[in-house]
């Protein structure tokens, strides 16, 4: 099911939240101020974000326009205690999907966020074509290109390639690569990842004078232009 952050200072608002959908089987994380949803959002990926209007260290209006500088896709639905239509308004021309008024029902709440994800999901199926710089990926018939020379990748490469490119200049931690590709969530204790990303360099890098997978030493890997 989908991963949810949720930016909510209010401890009883974000249990309640976080039980619900929990019990919906949802993953949702919990933020309690703007800068530490800020964080999450540059260090993971998620489904969709539920933000409330008032917190603190940066107002959840703000917070939703730096988001969307980084992740224009992301669904964000808006919570607050303010509801005139200024409000509203505000918080749409900030970049929310949905403004959702305090206090409300956990299935109005829900029937929100599924009909934000089938409309991602919809929006998705139609962009099936991902591209960065030369680089091309067909996530309908799992197909490579760089500058219009095929490339042939195994399974768990195509993944691999596929998690960079829905995360451009993005840094992706190992952990967070293991997660993804593998669907461990522990450390190995190998150097798988480093493995299979000099493969998949290998084969996208090989022969171009452009490098695309860039390592931070120490802290994982980038795809960007270099």
């Amino acid at each position: 099911m989908a991963r949810i952050l949720l930016v909510e200072d209010e401890d009883k608002v974000s249990s309640f939240i976080k039980k619900g959908l929990n019990e919906h089987q949802y993953t949702v994380d919990v933020a309690r101020d703007g800068v530490a949803g800020l964080t999450e959002v540059l260090q993971q990926t998620y489904d969709l974000i539920i933000l409330d209007v008032m917190l603190p260290l940066i107002s959840g209006i703000d917070l939703c326009k730096q988001i969307r500088q980084k992740q224009a896709q992301v669904p964000i639905l808006m919570l607050s205690a303010l509801g005139t239509i200024d409000d509203k308004v505000n918080g749409l021309h900030a970049g929310a999907d949905d403004y959702l008024i305090k206090p409300f029902h956990f299935n109005e709440l829900l029937a929100r966020i599924e009909a934000l994800l089938r409309r991602r999901n919809l929006n998705e199926t139609s962009n099936h074509l991902l591209t960065f710089s030369d680089l091309n990926l067909d996530t309908w018939d799992k197909t490579a290109e760089r500058a219009g020379k095929k490339i042939t990748l195994t399974a768990k490469e195509y993944v691999l390639l596929e998690l960079f490119m829905r995360n451009p200049n993005k840094l992706l931690s190992r952990e967070y690569i293991t997660e993804k590709v593998w669907g461990l969530h522990f450390d190995t204790g190998t150097n798988m990842v480093d493995v299979y990303v000099n493969y998949l360099r290998n084969k996208i890098q090989k022969g171009f004078d452009k490098k695309l997978i860039n390592t931070v030493i120490g802290m994982g890997y980038i795809l960007r232009e270099q």
